[in-house]
């Protein structure tokens, strides 16, 4: 990957170190630092203004470590297949693609696919990312209600870490995948981003605003915290 410092050098960076890795030049960045892209498996590198190439050459060959037990610990990227079992909103549904059915259709335990079958993971993920609109839409209006709020525009994300976030105007954004999970980390939430129209913090009224909303909001923290990640395996 060529990059070019600040120092006006060029620098490829990604075969000094003999592997794959993103790399973003900030100006407003005071150290260099290391993370990991869920979506797409790799590191990404951070560098500071003036930073030298070898500088951070050596900052990631001190952390290669970290970086192969993080990647480690991702799921295997997948995509939507033919006699797959999913869960929607909490329930166990079974992908079955059937080329002469027009569109998609989810009834009695099925989610019957047409067209043809190198369309079915997009054709599967479309469908999902339309039914997350439609069903936290519904569920943020109701939980915004019982604050006497009004939630101003719901947006569905593919976002690469973050479940959800709440804006000051009263904006939510949630990420497409949620919706495979079960429903009470569902509910968890959207009555965490929906207590954002009141506290735009994590403060202690803000946490007393969620158990209010959801009483067992802990175990749908919980869920996210420890099995989040493996919903990213879908691309």
């Amino acid at each position: 990957m060529k990059i070019t410092l600040l120092t006006g050098r060029t620098s490829d960076i990604a075969e000094a170190l003999g592997m794959e890795i993103k790399i973003i030049k900030s100006p407003l960045a005071k150290r260099l630092t290391l993370r990991i892209d869920d979506k797409n498996h790799l590191p990404v590198l951070t560098i500071p203004k003036y930073c030298t190439s070898r500088k951070a050459i050596n900052f990631v060959e001190e952390h290669r470590d970290w970086i192969r037990n993080m990647l480690a610990r991702l799921p295997t990227a997948e995509k939507f297949e033919n006699g797959e079992s999913i869960s929607i909103m909490g329930e166990k549904v079974i992908i079955t693609h059937h080329r002469s059915q027009r569109g998609i259709v989810l009834k009695d335990g099925f989610l019957v696919v047409g067209g043809e079958p190198e369309f079915l993971h997009r054709r599967v993920s479309d469908f999902l990312k339309k039914l997350a609109a439609k069903e936290l839409s519904k569920l943020s209006i109701a939980k915004a209600k019982q604050l006497g709020k009004t939630v101003h525009h719901i947006s569905i994300k593919d976002t690469k870490s973050r479940w959800g976030s709440c804006s000051s105007k009263n904006n939510i954004n949630y990420n497409w995948r949620i919706i495979l999970a079960p429903k009470h980390v569902i509910d968890y939430l959207v009555c965490h981003e929906v207590s954002h129209l009141l506290h735009q913090d994590h403060s202690t009224n803000f946490w007393n605003c969620v158990a209010t909303l959801c009483p067992d909001y802990q175990d749908g923290r919980r869920w996210l915290k420890i099995k989040g990640k493996e919903l990213y395996r879908y691309i």
